[in-house]
């Protein structure tokens, strides 16, 4: 965005819900990441003020990564973007999500704004940098580089936002939803840069309570995201990177059905993408993990087809509907009940605070079978809010377990490996470890990832942290090529506005490669 800031846009981690989310009689529990998408836009500063309108975007973080665009205005309700070649660039090496999301968002500025205030708010042109942070994408590679083990602490030690040291259609992604956050942050941005919602709009996050520029973001970014796809998909990884953690409920896909089409000239954008379009019924449930506990994720050097699995498994549904819904219902009970579990904890740790951080100290000591075991822990009423909250940790245990047992159903009659058996030998290796409190493999499954939630007492030296003992099971782990992530849950709900220097490496990273005319802010 303009004036030396930078919208940023996190990934997610779907932990309950894989599936269930593309039917909106479900939902899923949706975790928000630390890592974020980052978009710089800044004026470009052509060398002929008779020059055609020109947009760069650039990603430093990979090798002939630099795209450019003639913005052309053919008549008072017309944008059209073009691609031509950069820097002797091929102009067959496109970039369709960039490209869709250009085209759709001016379309729909020059809708709110008019034409003629669109060119005004282009004449410099625009100078767009992309840049993810480095858990979007796998870093064995760095880290071999430079000799480093595959540890959280090695993790550090890199550069943010590092050279991948390939093309982008080469990087091996880490499945947080890299092109979700991407069009988010790049939407939102250009939004609010082209005047098109006010400076104001991020400022809320509470899906409940969220602007309408919040939520015109969220829509063009599912439809930009679907339209780039080819199809219409659940939503949820855009939403998590709009609105933060969640519970969530997908739109009705009947409402970009007039939009999906390759030429859509003649079509209004804003009458469908409105926030007051009563089709968009999507629900966006407030979510967040409990206090002093840590989400772990893994990148497993496996990798899955997601769209091969999905499609197998809808394929089965169809196939079976009575047994399929019959699966639905039940794990849709077991995923809700998850969520209120969860929810619940940390309602106990805002009423009684000293038993919930007794408890959570406790329980990171031994493995969850042992959690009640304490003689200690008598049901008299001095230790009762100590065991409620150790019932709750169980309870929120028991019920991940369920999960990944009917997940693992699902996978099963469907003939899809969805928790393949390498990766149960691992996650359980994992959960019986002291202090983790369930697990399971995110999304739609397959062998690329897993994810933890363990306790994190506050005060407990670092090599005594649930954290640390599971590092040592993901290093020492030989079936499998396990690497941790660095993201944790956002502590901030969804895309936000921020400033630039403020970022970590994010000054160096925009100018890295040569930013060109216009490197200083406007």
């Amino acid at each position: 965005m303009a004036g030396g800031g930078k919208r940023g846009a996190p990934g997610k981690v779907l932990l309950a819900g894989g599936y269930l989310v593309l039917d909106n009689a479900y939902s899923g529990v949706v975790v928000s990441t630390s890592s974020r998408f980052y978009t710089v836009v800044r004026p470009l500063l052509a060398d002929s003020p008779d020059a055609p309108i020109q947009i760069r975007v650039r990603s430093p973080q990979f090798q002939d990564a630099s795209w450019l665009y003639f913005v052309h205005l053919d008549g008072p309700h017309t944008v059209r973007v073009e691609h031509v070649a950069d820097n002797g660039s091929s102009a067959a090496t496109k970039n369709k999500f960039v490209h869709l999301a250009l085209q759709r968002t001016l379309a729909l500025a020059a809708e709110l704004k008019s034409v003629g205030t669109l060119q005004n708010s282009l004449a410099y042109g625009l100078d767009i940098t992309i840049l993810g942070d480095n858990d979007f994408y796998s870093q064995r590679a760095q880290l071999a580089a430079q000799n480093l083990p595959r540890t959280l602490d090695s993790l550090a030690k890199l550069p943010p936002f590092a050279h991948t040291g390939v093309r982008l259609p080469d990087v091996h992604k880490t499945g947080l939803g890299s092109s979700a956050a991407l069009i988010t942050s790049l939407v939102s941005a250009l939004l609010l840069h082209l005047g098109a919602i006010p400076r104001d709009a991020f400022s809320s996050a509470d899906g409940a309570t969220a602007s309408d520029g919040r939520k015109l973001a969220h829509n063009i970014a599912q439809y930009v995201h679907c339209l780039a796809q080819g199809k219409v998909g659940s939503g949820f990884d855009v939403s998590a990177a709009v609105f933060g953690s969640q519970l969530y409920t997908r739109f009705d896909p009947a409402v970009l059905e007039p939009l999906m089409k390759d030429d859509i000239s003649d079509v209004p954008l804003h009458p469908v993408l409105a926030p007051s379009n009563p089709k968009w019924d999507y629900r966006v449930e407030p979510f967040k993990l409990p206090p002093q506990t840590r989400l772990m994720l893994a990148d497993v050097d496996a990798g899955s087809d997601t769209p091969s699995l999905v499609g197998k498994v809808l394929k089965w549904r169809q196939a079976h509907a009575a047994e399929a819904k019959a699966l639905w219902d039940r794990i849709d009970g077991l995923n809700r009940a998850l969520s209120r579990t969860l929810l619940e904890l940390s309602a106990k740790a805002a009423r009684n605070p000293e038993a919930y951080r007794k408890a959570v100290k406790y329980i990171s000591t031994i493995q969850s079978v042992q959690w009640l075991a304490n003689p200690n822990i008598a049901d008299n009423e001095h230790h009762i809010a100590l065991k409620q909250v150790i019932e709750s940790f169980i309870d929120a245990h028991n019920l991940s377990q369920d999960i990944r047992a009917n997940m693992r159903t699902m996978g099963e009659r469907a003939d899809v490996p969805i928790e393949p058996p390498e990766q149960t030998a691992l996650l359980d290796a994992c959960i019986s470890v002291a202090g983790v409190i369930g697990g399971g493999v995110p999304g739609a499954g397959g062998y690329d990832a897993i994810w933890l939630l363990v306790c994190d007492p506050a005060g407990c030296p670092p090599a005594e942290l649930p954290a640390s003992r599971v590092e040592r099971v993901w290093s020492t782990y030989a079936p499998l090529d396990v690497a941790p992530l660095l993201a944790a849950e956002s502590a901030e709900r969804g895309v936000r506005v921020e400033v630039l220097e403020e970022v970590r490496g994010l000054q160096e990273a925009v100018d890295r490669e040569g930013a060109g005319a216009g490197a200083g802010p406007r």
